[in-house]
């Protein structure tokens, strides 16, 4: 797992919430959407779509829409940031020797891909579908240490707390949260922020799908709890300003007061 960099100077300002709706099965019009995106918001630092956004989100007949991590699309992906001077961070399919992985795509905006972080914590038929990762991601986008997260992720305060400790400034989740789930996300997204101290940016798919209703909801999150929200259910992609601040200063420092290990459980 890549490592804090204590001297790297923090240059995230502003970040696009693409909380879009993509076609299961059709990458080249959900690549035409992420372009089109891009062009729209060419100020932008980061670009961040939801999970599985390349192909869609689908747990049947993935092998039709995974891809290796070598391909072609991906160079694509990588030429599209450069072009447009924006990092991306988007959800995919990836084919790999011992099965699928539900994958969040990294890539700078020199059109370097950074990084690849495989979904660890699976949701109701994604066990079946995907091979869960088995390692954690922090990654270095302009100078930002940036801890990767997608949907089921969110939901356990383990995983984000391991990332803050692992040197993560900004938290980035990706998701394909549905009914009836949408405020569920909402409070852990604040949570999250607010308990570790970092900015939070969550990106959701919106709209109907192939099996279920997805229910928007994207929002950025400062490290004091401040929500910054997009509407529900419809397809928006919104720049947002995200200060890159650590703990706030009128807040407790959870995790520097937190007592390591904690006392132990009197069970009576």
């Amino acid at each position: 797992m890549p490592q804090a960099d204590s001297t790297s100077t923090p240059t995230v300002r502003s970040i696009v919430l693409a909380q879009l709706t993509p076609t299961v099965g059709d990458m080249v019009g959900n690549m035409e959407t992420l372009e089109q995106v891009l062009a729209a918001h060419a100020e932008a630092d980061i670009a961040v779509f939801p999970e599985l956004f390349l192909g869609g989100y689908t747990t049947q007949d993935l092998t039709s829409q995974a891809i290796p991590e070598s391909a072609a699309v991906v160079a694509d992906l990588c030429d599209l940031a450069r072009q447009f001077d924006t990092a991306l961070i988007l959800g995919a399919a990836e084919q790999s020797a011992d099965g699928i992985y539900n994958v969040a795509l990294c890539i700078d905006r020199r059109g370097q891909h950074r990084a690849t972080y495989r979904k660890t914590q699976l949701f109701g038929d994604e066990a079946g579908a995907f091979v869960a990762g088995d390692a954690l991601t922090v990654v270095e986008l302009d100078g930002v240490q940036v801890g990767l997260m997608i949907c089921f992720d969110l939901e356990f305060p383990e995983v984000a707390r391991a990332l803050t400790r692992a040197g993560a400034e900004l938290l980035v989740a990706i998701s394909a949260n549905m009914t009836p789930f949408a405020n569920d996300h909402r409070v852990y997204a604040q949570s999250r922020a607010l308990e570790n101290g970092r900015p939070l940016v969550y990106v959701n798919q919106v709209g109907e799908g192939e099996r279920f209703v997805f229910t928007g909801g994207s929002c950025g999150v400062t490290a004091d709890g401040t929500l910054t929200a997009l509407g529900d259910s419809e397809p928006e992609a919104r720049l947002i300003d995200v200060a890159i601040v650590g703990s706030s200063a009128e807040r407790p420092d959870y995790l520097g007061e937190l007592r390591d290990p904690l006392p132990p459980v009197d069970k009576r």
